[in-house]
């Protein structure tokens, strides 16, 4: 659906990649090895974003790190245009109202590669989540995406992935280091 109106497959990957989570970030060979795409085309994708004021780059050392504009007017817009093309909306609203301490929601697998699948990859990582009621939400998310949704839990994420949700700490969670 959104590959038809945005025909470049490799601003298609970087428009997920950076709105699907505001927190994420990503610099050009890190992102060329993530897509396994050459540097030249993710810079010209990321100049023709940055220039459009979707995206903000910023030096970090010998690094240009680039990540969403949230100031943008389009920002919410393309990010729940987004999220329900991977139809992760849904599935997110409903794993925080009752999946226990959810800390992250990371979306692996071919859509974090920005590709389109039949099947969405979620890995949900927290303390004293409720694995039968995320199986169950899993089923019924499935059937109203028309996408199978495979859910693992607390595993480490290597590869392409996304961070769909990272639970903010609130101000008693962070404790001062003596």
């Amino acid at each position: 659906m959104l590959d038809a109106l945005i025909t470049s497959k490799t601003r298609l990957k970087l428009l997920i990649k950076f709105f699907v989570s505001a927190s994420n970030t990503g610099y050009l060979r890190g992102i060329a090895e993530e897509f396994d795409e050459s540097t030249n085309s993710i810079r010209k994708e990321l100049n023709q974003l940055t220039e459009a004021g979707f995206l903000e780059k910023k030096q970090d050392q010998k690094k240009v790190v680039y990540r969403a504009n949230i100031d943008h007017p389009l920002f919410s817009p393309v990010q729940k245009l987004i999220h329900s093309f991977l139809g992760i909306d849904k599935v997110v609203e409903q794993v925080l109202e009752r999946a226990g301490d959810v800390k992250q929601v990371i979306l692996i697998g071919p859509y974090a590669q920005g590709l389109e699948s039949s099947k969405v990859d979620i890995v949900v990582q927290g303390d004293a989540l409720d694995k039968e009621y995320l199986k169950q939400l899993a089923e019924k998310t499935s059937k109203i995406i028309n996408k199978k949704i495979s859910m693992q839990f607390g595993n480490e994420v290597s590869g392409a992935h996304i961070v769909v949700y990272q639970k903010q700490l609130s101000v008693k969670e962070v404790r001062p280091r003596r």
